[in-house]
């Protein structure tokens, strides 16, 4: 298993000042400090959000792409993680659907609230799956 210590220390890239970062913002900060402090394990985002023009929706809707799925996945930890804005994130009915199907096949879901809640919540998780072992 990786050592979270590493995580733990790595600051957040700067985030905007004045305002709540956006979605994207907090994920992407997340994203960074995620890949350099829990190498190898791997997490990709689910590209399933965005505003896009009716035939690219047509389009993506035809590949696969579902309404609710979570932002994030670590396959190696069957973790997926819901991102929403510091104050304003809120879960929709599709995501909560989504949420409900993923933890009754055995994986886990955690919602956060900005990159440092997220932070917080995969050190605390990776610690019950220690404890676990």
């Amino acid at each position: 298993m990786v050592d979270p210590s590493l995580f733990k220390s790595l600051p957040l890239p700067l985030m905007p000042k004045g305002r709540i970062p956006t979605e994207h913002e907090e994920q992407r900060a997340f994203v960074s400090i995620f890949r350099k402090g829990f190498r190898p394990v791997r997490i990709f985002a689910i590209p399933n959000g965005g505003k896009r023009g009716k035939a690219e929706a047509g389009r993506l809707k035809a590949e696969g792409v579902s309404p609710g799925v979570p932002d994030l996945f670590v396959p190696e930890w069957l973790l997926w993680i819901e991102f929403k804005r510091q104050k304003k994130g809120t879960v929709s009915k599709e995501q909560k659907e989504w949420h409900e199907y993923l933890t009754a096949i055995g994986h886990s879901v955690k919602i956060c609230k900005g990159a440092e809640d997220a932070r917080e919540i995969v050190l605390n998780f990776v610690k019950e799956m220690e404890d676990l072992k």
